[in-house]
């Protein structure tokens, strides 16, 4: 079979299609014959021995992927041979066959569309648990989204309406402030990309602060860090919650005499970690999901689909920072 492969440890020219032996699942896992796969930045950050997590080499990058059980390891009885399924891992999706455990597969019903459930759970995931239990959003709040026309910001936009918030896009350009819009949001700012000087950072924080309101944000889901974290956290309500979801623009540093001054938390959020601490809410998490997919209340954006043989060109597409909503690597 095919698969998508890093070597070494660098950028999506690293990445090479090779032949490959079919994988046997193991004890609790399933075979799955790949349809489509989800790219995330954490895909970039991995094959430049940059994320949390360094899988033995070679590998096949992809954390999310969707398709048709193909095998099933000792132990299984929860799936059977032909079911659709969409799973989650660290690393393998970019391959025309992967192996996932049992317990991080959801059975999709035939209403859904395997493209979507490829762009649904580490987004959409990531974005349920941050604004729902991590950040505690209630109805009626208002809620400010950075970086919101990417996969993850446009996810919790869609989710914040569900939940019954207010919500306010910040994003880099007119047109993904129309995205934003087109998602859900209320109302936006467009920010000045690269680095921000002081100045540039007040006049960012006076501009949220004005769409946000005069009571602030009482939840700001922060996609993008750097010289952008600051001026957000400066536009935080009373008891409001900033919450660390990423940083491409790089790591923000925060003064600490500002949650003290607003008596608000920053909350770190890592969908993955709390993915594989409590299997039981992430099988919930993704059947509320799936739910809502079908009945069309969510619906991912794809922005791009590539074929594996172009894999590296789709994760090299997040890079460009470009991206509005979700790009998909597909197989026949």
């Amino acid at each position: 079979m095919k698969a998508l492969l890093s070597t070494r440890p660098g950028g999506p020219e690293t990445l090479g299609l090779a032949d490959v032996q079919l994988p046997e699942p193991a004890e609790g896992e399933v075979r799955i014959r790949v349809r489509a796969a989800g790219i995330n930045f954490p895909d970039l950050l991995i094959i430049e021995d940059k994320y949390q997590f360094r899988p033995e080499r070679p590998f096949a990058p992809g954390a999310e992927f969707a398709g048709e059980v193909s095998a099933i390891g000792p132990g299984v009885s929860a799936f059977a041979v032909g079911d659709r399924v969409m799973a989650m891992g660290l690393w393998g999706g970019l391959a025309e066959e992967a192996c996932a455990k049992a317990t991080q597969c959801f059975a999709l019903p035939d209403g859904v569309d395997l493209d979507s459930a490829a762009a649904l759970q580490f987004t959409y995931g990531t974005a349920l648990y941050a604004l729902r239990d991590r950040g505690a959003l209630a109805p009626g709040e208002t809620l400010l989204v950075l970086g919101a026309a990417g996969g993850v910001g446009l996810a919790a936009v869609q989710l914040g309406r569900q939940l019954g918030a207010r919500v306010i896009a910040a994003v880099s350009s007119d047109d993904k402030l129309a995205a934003a819009l087109e998602a859900g949001a209320e109302d936006g700012v467009v920010y000045p990309s690269g680095r921000l000087d002081r100045d540039a950072q007040k006049a960012l924080s006076a501009a949220l602060r004005d769409k946000s309101g005069p009571g602030g944000a009482d939840v700001i889901f922060d996609t993008v860090g750097g010289d952008y974290g600051e001026p957000a956290l400066r536009v935080a309500a009373w008891l409001g919650r900033y919450l660390v979801v990423g940083f491409p623009a790089g790591i923000p540093s925060i003064p600490a005499n500002l949650p003290l001054l607003k008596s608000c938390d920053v909350r770190g959020v890592f969908w993955g970690a709390a993915m594989e601490r409590d299997p039981a809410a992430y099988a919930a998490t993704m059947r509320e999901l799936v739910d809502l997919l079908e009945q069309g209340a969510i619906r991912p954006r794809i922005h791009a689909r590539f074929p594996l043989s172009e894999g590296a060109k789709a994760i090299a597409e997040l890079s460009t920072r470009a991206v509005r909503g979700k790009v998909i690597v597909t197989m026949p």
